[in-house]
């Protein structure tokens, strides 16, 4: 009865192995510096959330492996990098939360006032870029363009925030 224990046990290591090595194959061939990122199909912000999210795995493969690296050079830019750092963040534990030290709850009301003076920020931010756009390039119709891009964006990241 003895030598079966031993068997199985040794027989779910190497499972696990198998599955480990298995699932680093896997993420190897999502990981950044593959071949089909280039200057004409660069990496774009789901790219860059997935890339941080595998950025450990991809270290540690791209001591073995030359062709992987943990951020792709081909990349969109600013949107790139920001779902690189967002996947980062998701994959350490979210910043203070993974701490765990000086830890405080957050109520919900209070995030959702945070939230929403941030939004407040960001939006009036990107007010001021785009009238300093519209008075480099004179239009009369500017108002009615400012409002309709200011719907379309409110409504695209309202329609981002609500997503599961």
């Amino acid at each position: 009865m003895e030598t079966k224990l031993r068997q199985s046990g040794w027989q779910q290591g190497w499972v696990a192995v198998g599955l480990v090595l298995l699932g680093g194959l896997v993420l190897a061939a999502c990981a950044p510096g593959h071949e089909r990122f280039t200057d004409d199909a660069p990496a774009g912000f789901w790219f860059g959330v997935w890339h941080g999210g595998i950025a450990c795995i991809s270290f540690v493969l791209s001591l073995f492996l030359d062709n992987i690296t943990i951020y792709e050079t081909h990349n969109t830019g600013g949107w790139y990098n920001f779902g690189f750092l967002l996947g980062i963040s998701m994959a350490m534990g979210g910043g203070s939360r993974g701490a765990g030290h000086g830890h405080r709850r957050v109520t919900r009301s209070r995030r959702d006032a945070e939230n929403a003076e941030l939004a407040a920020l960001i939006e009036a931010k990107i007010k001021r870029r785009i009238r300093a756009w519209a008075n480099a390039e004179p239009d009369e119709d500017w108002d009615a363009v400012e409002k309709k891009a200011e719907a379309k964006f409110k409504e695209a990241v309202r329609r981002w925030a609500n997503e599961p």
